[in-house]
């Protein structure tokens, strides 16, 4: 059996060994999952807050940085095809070029850099995991700032706009991120001796 990724991501470890059909099918999920995350939508503004930032870095950590990247591109090429994919069922390209193109186009690399982290048991402790998943956010967050500027949204407006209604936010997905994350490790190692146990 040809494998595709590294098994040290916490979905790696237990879906292991990890061959094409099964990566592909993740990346697929994964990308439904994102789909649906976009759906849970709070229209106080110009940005919806979603459930996205917490999507797409959950999508990092569990799938590692490559899966986790392609979920986030196929979810985005599935969007721009019309799917309603996007906040409040949007779809089509010329969602990239509105308001919330730069968070969009930031999550492959939310994603990508989320993964790594994991890959290097990051998500195996509370305050790591939690960095990782920050650290992820902080990427989308500054992509989406940066493009409301691009738009000839003043720095200080950009900020208001797309930046501080989600921090509260964020900060609640990373905290509860960074508490199931050790725990599916710390289930999965005991589920890994029970096997052993029952062996002998």
């Amino acid at each position: 059996m040809t494998t595709y990724t590294r098994t040290d991501t916490l979905l790696g470890a237990a879906l292991a060994p990890m061959d094409w059909t099964r990566a592909v099918s993740l990346v697929f999920a994964f990308s439904l999952f994102n789909a649906a995350a976009a759906q849970f939508s709070l229209n106080i503004g110009v940005i919806p807050i979603t459930g996205q930032s917490f999507a797409v870095t959950l999508t990092g950590a569990l799938l590692g940085s490559r899966l986790g990247a392609m979920a986030l591109v196929a979810y985005i090429v599935e969007g721009c095809c019309g799917l309603p994919f996007f906040a409040n069922g949007a779809g089509g390209l010329p969602v990239l070029f509105g308001p919330s193109g730069g968070y969009l186009v930031s999550f492959p690399a939310a994603a990508f850099i989320t993964g790594a982290f994991a890959e290097n048991g990051w998500d195996r402790r509370f305050l790591t995991a939690a960095a990782a998943m920050a650290i992820g956010s902080v990427v989308i967050l500054f992509a989406g700032w940066s493009w409301l500027v691009v738009l000839h949204t003043a720095p200080v407006q950009a900020f208001k706009a797309g930046v501080a209604p989600f921090i509260a936010g964020d900060i609640i997905k990373v905290l509860l991120a960074a508490a199931v994350l050790p725990t599916g490790w710390a289930l999965l190692k005991r589920k890994a001796s029970q096997k052993a146990g029952n062996k002998d």
